[in-house]
């Protein structure tokens, strides 16, 4: 292997150097992961080669048997681990090596606290890969080539992680990629084969490729001749494959780790083999905590689909919907060709067989968490509930399922946690009441003590406060449970069941203040689409009210706020007659003084909403006029 032209040095990203100074810091108590993560990486250029080559069988170059190869030397205290899978090309290790890109990279480092063990899970959530190599070594060499190209298209890429790399072209013969750790002082636990054949069993037992070390076999007679030969260490079956009753849990975990790139044990998985019309067999994991990109919606990470054991692509978003993406592991088909394609893939029967199968499998099993360990469902619930609460919207099929599996925060307990189930709600509904009841604001405080929840208060009705940006979403395709129907406190006429007196108190004080309500329609005219007289409030003056249909104030705030042109329509503004401000108001005759009161009025109820003032100036200029006239 000689060095040829193109070398260069290039500097990591900002990013990157970061992430390794927290890498070696915070992952050291956990450093047998850096050869898990190595020989995940290898597997996963095997697959790729085995997959490509499925239309170009020259990208073997007469080396069919694809495997990953461990050494080690201990007199230059290295360890080498090289693979014959697809390679890479100068580019691609730029883009891969150099650069982290990934969406949530800066928030990711802004959650580091400085505490060894909580910083330790925080980096297994964004994912250690490659880069988990520093943690045990003072200098990593890789060389690559990429399958089909030619010998002098090597790359060699050398870094010691300290804010730079260099990189230049060298010739490699044969194709892959090889990895050279030069180990630091106090890591020569490593150079040692059982060790190392140690962590293989542990992680990597089951991968589909062998994972090979040499063995020495001493002569059987003096004199005779020592021989290397190169001996499988994993069992290198793929573990889907084999029966449930042979795989232990910890044969489960180390998979889902080698699999998902995760640091953490999975909550819960599901391993099955379906066989019928469709047959497939399917290995689902739902992880204990979310990556930093669960929210991007370019994410490349899922569940990964193999036809006969081959694999096919990763995130396959065709297998999995995307309120599940959490999800991960991988399904194996025997009906698809294994040329298939996402196009294949877009309008096969097939494909919505295994779909409809698996998305079931995972309602199912956290159904059953749900049921049998609330604990555990909690702590998923506060990774992966808004996720879930996409659903509803997504998948009509199973949409009272998975609103079964959802969880709120309601006015019963007042607390921000999302504990509380449709059913719990159900489950004390008042006698007569037919709806569950509602509020959505941008902030848990500000659905709590939202003026709408005053009759409710009163009369002791739970209500939902909902404060998830997700949740306007959620709850207009989620208009009933249970054939209860689900219902805005704040939009619409609020009806609480037949109460004739409470009726009657309603007509004669909207008789009553026809005249304000009139004098204040005209004052507000250009605002509001109508005033009338609540049955809502109690101790507030005033509210705003949506038609049934219209999206809650703050999240028209949010949408203009992002560039998003509004359909302009008029709320409704209810008025409290037995408050003292509205008293007052009834009493103003000052034409000026009565408009800019109910200006007042109508702006505070618009804020308490959630909403956005059209002119913030105007009416901080009235509100301190009324003040003043109020202190004199």
């Amino acid at each position: 292997m000689t060095v040829s032209a193109n070398a260069e040095t290039r500097g990591f990203e900002t990013e990157v150097n970061q992430l390794l100074d927290l890498m070696i810091h915070s992952l050291y108590s956990n450093k047998d992961i850096f050869l898990r993560e190595l020989i995940s990486n290898a597997s996963d250029a095997c697959d790729k080669l085995r997959f490509t080559a499925l239309s170009d069988a020259s990208l073997y170059e007469d080396d069919i048997e694809l495997k990953i190869k461990l050494s080690y030397d201990k007199d230059n205290r290295t360890i080498t681990i090289s693979d014959n899978g697809i390679g890479m090309t100068r580019d691609e290790v730029i883009d891969h090596i150099g650069t982290i890109a990934k969406s949530g990279t800066k928030s990711f480092l802004e959650s580091i606290t400085g505490d060894q063990k909580n910083d330790a899970n925080l980096i297994g959530q964004f994912g250690v890969g490659f880069y988990s190599s520093f943690i045990v070594a003072e200098e990593v060499t890789l060389r690559t080539r990429k399958a089909g190209d030619s010998h002098e298209n090597g790359v060699e890429w050398v870094s010691t992680g300290k804010g730079e790399y260099s990189i230049s072209s060298i010739d490699k013969a044969k194709r892959g990629t090889e990895i050279v750790l030069k180990l630091r002082e106090a890591e020569d636990e490593f150079l040692n084969d059982w060790k190392l054949r140690s962590i293989i069993t542990s992680y990597s037992d089951h991968i589909d490729f062998p994972v090979v070390m040499d063995k020495t076999i001493e002569p059987e007679e003096e004199g005779g001749e020592t021989v290397i030969e190169e001996e499988t260490v994993n069992q290198a079956s793929a573990l889907w494959t084999c029966a449930k009753g042979d795989i232990t849990d910890e044969e489960y975990k180390a998979f889902y780790k080698h699999v998902a790139h995760d640091y953490e044990d999975p909550i819960d998985w599901s391993h099955n083999r379906v066989e019928g019309t469709t047959e497939y067999t399917s290995l689902l994991y739902i992880p204990a905590r979310a990556p930093f990109d669960l929210y991007d919606r370019d994410s490349k990470h899922g569940v990964k689909l193999y036809v006969q054991r081959v694999f096919i692509m990763e995130d396959a978003e065709k297998l999995m919907p995307r309120y599940l993406r959490f999800v991960r592991g991988l399904i194996d088909s025997n009906d698809l060709p294994l040329n298939v394609s996402r196009e294949i893939l877009q309008g096969s029967k097939v494909i919505d067989n295994i779909r409809s199968g698996s998305v079931k499998k995972i309602l199912s099993m956290l159904e059953k968490i749900a049921k049998n360990d609330p604990e555990k469902y909690q702590a998923f619930w506060t990774e992966f509930g808004k996720v879930l609460k996409e659903g509803p919207a997504e998948d009509f099929a199973n949409k009272e399922k998975i609103a079964k599996l959802l969880r709120f925060s309601t006015t019963h307990s007042g607390e921000p946690e999302q504990t509380v189930s449709l059913d719990d709600y159900i489950g004390r509904m008042q006698e007569g009441q037919e709806k569950i009841y509602y509020i959505a604001a941008d902030s848990h405080s500000a659905a709590k003590n939202s003026p709408h929840l005053e009759i409710f208060k009163k009369k002791g009705i739970e209500v939902l406060l909902l404060s998830d940006r997700v949740d306007e979403w959620l709850t207009s395709h989620l208009n009933e449970y249970d054939g209860k129907k689900i219902q805005s406190v704040a939009k619409g006429e609020l009806d609480l069941g037949k109460d004739e007196e409470s009726e009657k108190e309603l007509e004669e004080k909207a008789k009553s203040s026809e005249k304000l309500v009139k004098r204040m329609k005209e004052a507000l005219d250009e605002k509001v689409e109508e005033v009338r007289v609540t049955n809502r409030l109690t101790d507030s003056p005033a509210c705003i009210v949506l038609n049934e249909h219209d999206m809650a104030m703050h999240m028209q705030r949010i949408l203009k706020e992002a560039g998003h042109a509004m359909p302009s329509s008029k709320p409704i503004l209810e008025i409290n007659p037995d408050h003292p401000i509205v008293q007052k108001l009834d009493a103003e005759k000052s034409k000026k003084k009565f408009a800019d009161w109910s200006d007042i009025l109508f702006d505070q109820a618009l804020l308490a909403e959630g909403g956005q003032l059209e002119d913030p100036a105007s009416f901080v200029a009235k509100l301190n006029k009324m003040l003043v006239s109020i202190a004199g």
